[in-house]
């Protein structure tokens, strides 16, 4: 029996313990839905008890999906792909190391096709399911220095597309979600020098009333749609204007 928009909900985030995922994590946790993470580490910090996490690693790919197969609630209606995987630093093409560049592959795109082959038959019965993939400005404005984040984030977002052309959008509705500018994250924070200021950073927290609008819709009103969402916590789609990009010249503190 099909589960109305609105009502009663269960929610997974694969990648929700840090950085973006974190955030729709948490405002659909602050919501009352019951939250599932799948991730490598365990959520940590203010309202990590309020969500159900379960390890999952992409690089292990029978282990993701088994967790996923064990894991995903029977009754989901929000998922969500945060899952991502960036080199330690920026570099060319040609100094891209093998093992990085496989790693970005197995889990912002390989990750992402299992996730939507384990969710999607789940999702269907909710009449609409909610599948919210994160992109990136890459997509859009390629990525020199991150050829491999480009490469993959754009194979990860023609997926989307394409899995939607196939999907009934009365089952499923997909939408991506993309920041407008750099995101302060466990990630980001790795690659940067111990004084770099963060003041001009978002914080993953403006995802939060896109993550309640669309977990109150199911995303209908933004079905297909590739969304930026800014500072101020307002969204607008792609289709309005492109992203900035976040490339830069190489600089040692920034890579």
């Amino acid at each position: 029996m099909s589960r109305p928009a609105g009502g009663p909900a269960r929610a997974a985030v694969v990648g929700g313990s840090t950085g973006i995922g974190r955030g729709i994590a948490d405002a659909w946790a602050a919501e009352g839905i019951e939250t599932h993470v799948f991730s490598r580490s365990r959520p940590a910090g203010p309202g990590a008890d309020r969500l159900v996490w379960h390890r999952l690693d992409f690089r292990d790919p029978g282990q993701a999906e088994r967790a996923l197969r064990a894991h995903l609630p029977a009754d989901v209606s929000l998922v969500c792909y945060s899952a991502i995987y960036f080199t330690a630093r920026r570099e060319p093409f040609l100094e891209t190391d093998e093992t990085d560049w496989l790693d970005q592959f197995a889990i912002n795109v390989h990750g992402l096709a299992r996730t939507l082959k384990a969710a999607l038959p789940l999702l269907r019965p909710a009449a609409p399911g909610l599948f919210l993939h994160i992109s990136s400005e890459v997509v859009y404005n390629a990525g020199p220095n991150r050829s491999g984040y480009a490469a993959t984030k754009a194979a990860a977002s023609s997926l989307i597309r394409s899995v939607a052309l196939e999907t009934d959008a009365d089952d499923v509705t997909f939408v991506e979600a993309l920041p407008a500018g750099m995101v302060d994250s466990p990630g980001i924070r790795a690659r940067r020098s111990p004084d770099f200021d963060y003041s001009g950073y978002m914080s993953p927290a403006a995802f939060a009333p896109l993550a309640v609008e669309l977990a109150r819709t199911r995303g209908v009103p933004y079905a297909g749609e590739a969304l930026v969402v800014h500072e101020d916590t307002t969204w607008t789609p792609v289709a309005a204007g492109l992203p900035v990009s976040q490339s830069r010249p190489l600089d040692p503190s920034l890579r």
